[in-house]
């Protein structure tokens, strides 16, 4: 999910790289981001209650964008903002941080349209 940004050392591999970027996939973080918006993460173990994190479920290789809940046996309960449209831990169970999303770089605030 990580793709090029000029924040990040050319020449280092994906493993190494403190921050990097992931861009949304899908509607599970509605209101707050939308399919398409790119975000800064840091690469982390650390989370805290109403966080969003890029988070990694047992058992299942991929990444994932959610909003951190509570601390479980396991790991944290993550949870997506739209519950009609989310696959999160009411699914796979516990979750485990693997980075800290420190905002949204794209698209920048003064493209969004006003409602």
């Amino acid at each position: 999910m990580s793709s090029p940004t000029l924040l990040l050392a050319i020449g280092v591999s994906d493993a190494e790289r403190i921050v990097y970027t992931v861009t949304v996939v899908g509607p599970s973080m509605v209101p707050a981001l939308r399919h398409g918006d790119a975000l800064v993460v840091r690469r982390s173990r650390r989370g805290r209650p109403g966080a969003v994190a890029v988070v990694r479920f047992a058992g299942d290789p991929h990444l994932y964008v959610k909003r951190l809940s509570h601390l479980v046996d396991g790991g944290w309960w993550a949870l997506g903002d739209n519950p009609y449209g989310s696959s999160d831990s009411r699914d796979y169970g516990p979750a485990v941080v693997v980075g800290r999303v420190l905002f949204r770089w794209w698209p920048r605030p003064s493209r969004v349209p006003r409602c």
